[in-house]
């Protein structure tokens, strides 16, 4: 097995064409790229861009071996980055004949967890895939694909069982504006990801009930505190949540205008259903998705999860975010 080898992209979104755009920074990298629709595929090389996601990001085309064939891409590359939505992967997998379980290295860069399975991504290739640990990682902030466009300084952690692994992955995001880690902690940043997207979407429900920055301080420092707690129970190893890859991710989605999270969330507290603000975005905001499946996991731990609870009765009990907030604010010190 390579590693990384051949490198290829899984998914057409913004960060799916931030990754290529920090990939293709290395010169004469050259890199497969699997976007479901050939429409995409070829609006992308007559345009030389991304048709849909990040328009201002040029691409040599001629570095790029665009396919939509999932079987195609994965025969030919050594390196497989998921950057699909959590809700689609398992429809994409369907396609493959493939096998994955032995000479390939899979990195996921999806902040969410499969639905209906409620497992975290690296967990569903190990068990459904039989991808053994060590040759899977995660690609974690905290990092707008938003400001990786724009090449502003962004800070990315690989996480992997094994670091020799990791460390050949990490030379291939590393340039002059994105510097890069290493972590072993590939359960627990891959639970991070996915509630730093609950967090954020009750930091938009605030932000659209009008409260302020002193009450956002507030809710941040609660929300660090119960991911920390569950961190502990579901995955209990020696870690830092005040790492960047964990605290700073939660702030950066919570806090950033380029947050879809935080703008559904806010979209939710200003009145708008559910349904109406999905459809108004346009884009998938993982949290709501993550909201029920970490409900459906802690049924299992019983950890105390005032923030995730409130939440979760807002999207899916329709109790009114007005109410509910108020309850969660006078849980607060």
């Amino acid at each position: 097995m390579k590693i990384p080898g051949k490198i290829a992209i899984m998914g057409g979104g913004s960060w799916a064409t931030a990754i290529a755009k920090i990939l293709l920074a290395q010169e004469g990298e050259t890199i497969n790229w699997y976007i479901r629709r050939g429409d995409r595929i070829k609006d992308f090389i007559r345009l030389g861009h991304n048709p849909a996601y990040l328009t201002g990001v040029k691409f040599d085309v001629n570095r790029i071996n665009f396919t939509s064939n999932i079987n195609d891409v994965v025969r030919q590359s050594d390196t497989l980055i998921f950057v699909t939505p959590s809700p689609y992967l398992k429809a994409h997998l369907k396609r493959l004949k493939v096998k994955l379980s032995k000479d390939k290295f899979i990195m996921t860069a999806i902040k969410g967890i499969v639905p209906d399975e409620n497992l975290v991504v690296s967990e569903y290739f190990h068990k459904k895939y039989d991808v053994p640990a060590e040759n899977i990682a995660v690609l974690a902030g905290p990092c707008h694909a938003e400001e990786v466009a724009l090449e502003r300084l962004s800070y990315l952690t690989v996480a992997c069982p094994d670091t020799e692994k990791a460390r050949a992955i990490v030379r291939k995001f590393s340039n002059s504006y994105t510097k890069t880690s290493i972590s072993d902690d590939v359960i627990g940043i891959e639970y991070s990801s996915v509630l730093k997207n609950v967090y954020a979407i009750a930091a938009g429900i605030c932000n659209g009930l009008k409260y302020g920055d002193n009450f956002q301080a507030v809710l941040m420092s609660n929300a660090i505190q119960e991911m920390n707690n569950f961190l502990t129970v579901v995955h209990p190893i020696d870690r830092n949540v005040y790492e960047s890859a964990y605290l700073g991710d939660l702030l950066v989605t919570s806090y950033s205008n380029f947050s879809r999270n935080r703008t559904f969330g806010s979209m939710i507290g200003k009145g708008y259903s559910v349904k109406s603000a999905q459809i108004e975005m346009e884009m998938i905001a993982e949290g709501y998705y993550g909201t029920k499946c970490i409900k459906e996991i802690n049924k299992h731990y019983h950890v105390n999860m005032p923030i995730l609870d409130a939440v979760y009765n807002i999207l899916y009990e329709r109790i009114s975010p007005m109410i509910e907030i108020k309850l969660l604010t006078d849980s607060f010190r």
